[in-house]
């Protein structure tokens, strides 16, 4: 074998041992082991999964409260379980229309709502997931500052678009909705708030040096939610990484947002 054939053998094993190693890590593939303050919304978020069809999968019911050590399956029943199902992954996004980047402009409004799981030390009852209010969906910028990275749905850490700003600058609610995760469990996004706008669309705001809204509360397009930071492993400097997804695929957040100025 020639010496470049023996380097690519040698890459592509590397490449496999190391697949493996992050799937042990994850626990036994194809499954998730629910831990401290991890919410379904934030669990579907990390494996690039739509929440309805993790709950399901699962017989999980509205208002989908999972427990501390519960067990998920991430395929669904009667298809067998392959490494890629344990360990998160990156959703084709849906096409939509590119606008130009510019300078994010803030406002203040409304547009749809939605309900909260989160970790439980015992099962409550069931009840229907709290209705949506039937009304347009209406978009703002969520902090002021440069674009410095735009949406690519094919690479990791672009499945959004990131703002650049200063320490302790306001982030607001991009859309009225419901607050479905608060917290700092997926390392990459830092202190992260996923927000539920209606049934098909979320929106999550990352890096953040402080959060300012608890799981379950509603806010209103505008509000202040948090402060801009660079906490995560996935921030090279103080910004904000804004992502939104539709039926848990990542889709340009700049097809959504009005047109920036600079």
């Amino acid at each position: 074998m020639s010496g470049t054939g023996w380097a690519r053998s040698l890459n592509r094993a590397l490449g496999a041992a190391a697949g493996v190693l992050f799937l042990a890590a994850c626990g036994t593939l194809g499954y998730h082991e629910v831990k401290k303050g991890e919410t379904l919304y934030s669990i579907s978020w990390r494996y690039g999964a739509d929440y309805r069809e993790l709950a399901r999968w699962n017989g999980i019911q509205p208002p989908y409260i999972i427990h501390e050590g519960q067990r998920l399956r991430l395929t669904p029943p009667g298809v067998r379980s392959s490494g890629e199902a344990g360990k998160p992954v990156a959703r084709q996004a849906a096409p939509r229309p590119r606008q130009q980047p510019g300078n994010a402009q803030p406002p203040a409004a409304a547009a749809s709502a939605a309900a909260s799981p989160r970790t439980a030390g015992r099962p409550p009852q069931p009840r229907p997931e709290e209705a949506i209010p039937n009304r347009k969906l209406s978009w703002a910028w969520p902090a002021r500052g440069k674009v410095i990275r735009t949406f690519s749905a094919g690479e990791t850490g672009k499945q959004g678009i990131d703002i650049e700003g200063r320490a302790g600058s306001p982030v607001r609610a991009a859309a009225f909705g419901r607050v479905v995760y608060s917290g700092s469990g997926l390392r990459h996004y830092g202190n992260l708030i996923i927000i539920k706008h209606n049934a098909r669309y979320l929106s999550a705001y990352a890096h953040n040096r402080k959060l300012l809204v608890a799981e379950g509360a509603v806010v209103e397009k505008g509000q202040k939610i948090a402060e801009m930071g660079r906490s995560g492993t996935g921030a090279d400097r103080v910004m904000l990484h804004f992502e939104i997804r539709a039926d848990g695929k990542p889709v340009d957040p700049l097809s959504f947002l009005p047109a920036g100025k600079s």
